[in-house]
């Protein structure tokens, strides 16, 4: 029942919001039906038990004649990103209420459907309802880029749509393949993860997946749609798209790719790892180079993200917990960058860094929390950004020190560009006439963030084990 709870109450209290007129109290009402969906997902938490099963399981028929079923619950991988989709959205809500929206009604419920898709991708245990939440979580992406955006929104909300979609409808003939692989027909995870697949059907699954995750993460050579969108969305899109959007490309692999696909995946996974690799200095190189703040962040979350699905792809331990640690790092960190730009833009009305600088003078709470965020953001240790990347590094060493060293030059480069723009923007000569520190929503949302930042650095097996029980129990069945 928690699982459903938890599902619904965002999707039904967004459809909700989006057929009433908006008013001065829906972003309230959004933050208390969010903050609900919170509550359940904390609930959940410490009832939670640590091990192998999958807890809190529903199981009924649906539409019985083409074997698809209502199945969802609750394992250790899942429960790690319940929480961080239930916790960040009413940070996201939150970091709203300064500014104002045409239609609040419709931009608050499509940030709440949002949310409950996204859970329902990482509760759902059939595989075709996975599909469904998977796609519903797209839509509200499109309308709050195309109806909120800035610049060329247009175009890129179109372009956005377009890459997701042909990604997932090559994975919708996968999934309708891997059904017919039972009589009568089955989505379910229970036959799904036992399918035994002919060589030649396992490559054409684990490409179409792979294509559908790598655009929706986005890994090296898909990635071209998410700088344009992550630049021009509104900034709660972009920290849904960036913190916790994203994650549901690199869950997929955990719970479709590995356990479906599992020796083809070993086999071809060289190749794929030393893409993603190259991904990661590639967008590395690329960020230095960005003279809008917001950019830079955008192609930062390429290399980190590329780091975490390069550590999965190992298939060890150390790569999926590492993967668990450095998701949940990423999705707070994201959150915080991206409301950093959205507080120099309300203030000064750009995120070029050429126009900015010396704002440490005016504003030394602002200076202090984003440093804090950078410092997670570039994984010092005793931040949360190192436990998972030392891990995942680790992981990728066992197989090739030169995947380490390709991956590492990234963590390098990724320390230089996060420093300069921080030089760039609050340190040196003052191009700002003035610039008021962190109010009260600022800090409601910030400090949070920088007290997850410094938690998680020391206590990582906060995350660990909650985890780990699955994904020991993955591994051995692997």
């Amino acid at each position: 029942m928690l699982t459903t709870l938890l599902l619904f109450i965002p999707i039904i209290g967004g459809l909700i919001l989006t057929l009433i007129p908006g008013s001065s109290a829906t972003r309230w009402q959004a933050l208390f039906i969010s903050a609900v969906a919170a509550g359940v997902s904390v609930y959940m938490a410490t009832q939670y038990v640590p091990s192998a099963a999958t807890q809190f399981e529903i199981k009924a028929e649906w539409i019985t004649s083409l074997g698809i079923g209502y199945h969802v619950g609750a394992d250790g991988i899942s429960m790690v990103l319940l929480l961080l989709t239930n916790l960040l959205t009413p940070l996201i809500l939150l970091s709203t209420f300064k500014q104002e929206f045409d239609h609040k009604g419709l931009f608050y419920g499509l940030l709440l459907i949002m949310q409950g898709s996204i859970t329902g991708v990482f509760v759902s245990l059939d595989l075709f309802l996975y599909y469904i939440f998977w796609e519903l979580a797209l839509i509200p992406a499109y309308f709050l880029v195309l109806l909120w955006g800035s610049g060329n929104h247009r175009k890129t909300s179109l372009k956005f749509f377009i890459y997701t979609l042909v990604g997932s409808l090559l994975m919708l003939v996968a999934i309708i393949f891997l059904s017919q692989q039972w009589s009568p027909s089955s989505f379910d995870v229970s036959n799904v993860h036992q399918v035994n697949l002919s060589p030649e059907a396992a490559i054409f699954v684990l490409m179409a997946f792979m294509l559908a995750y790598a655009i929706k993460i986005p890994l090296f050579p898909f990635h071209t749609w998410q700088p344009d969108t992550y630049t021009e969305a509104p900034a709660a899109g972009t920290m849904m798209l960036s913190g916790i959007m994203l994650k549901m490309g690199l869950f997929s692999i955990i719970r479709w790719v590995l356990p479906v696909v599992t020796q083809t995946l070993a086999e071809q996974r060289t190749w794929m790892i030393w893409l993603i690799v190259i991904g990661i200095a590639y967008a590395s190189i690329i960020a230095i180079q960005q003279k809008n703040l917001k950019r830079l962040f955008a192609y930062s979350s390429i290399a980190h993200v590329g780091l975490i699905a390069a550590g999965i792809l190992t298939m060890t331990p150390e790569g999926l917990n590492g993967s668990m640690l450095q998701m949940f790092a990423h999705g707070v960190n994201a959150v915080g960058l991206f409301y950093i730009c959205a507080v120099l833009m309300d203030r000064t009305q750009t995120n070029e860094i050429a126009a900015l600088g010396g704002i440490r003078n005016f504003a030394p709470w602002f200076a202090t929390t984003y440093f804090v965020v950078l410092l997670g953001s570039v994984a010092l240790p005793l931040t949360n950004g190192f436990p998972g990347e030392f891990m995942l590094l680790s992981s990728l060493f066992k197989y090739n020190w030169v995947w380490t060293l390709v991956a590492g030059s990234g963590v390098i480069l990724g320390a230089v560009y996060m420093f300069k723009s921080y030089q760039g923007v609050m340190l040196g000569e003052t191009k700002v006439v003035a610039f008021p520190d962190l109010d009260i929503w600022d800090k409601v949302v910030l400090v949070p963030i920088v007290i997850a930042i410094i938690l998680m650095g020391i206590m990582p097996d906060v995350i660990t084990r909650i985890a780990q029980p699955s994904i020991e129990h993955l591994l051995q069945s692997l």
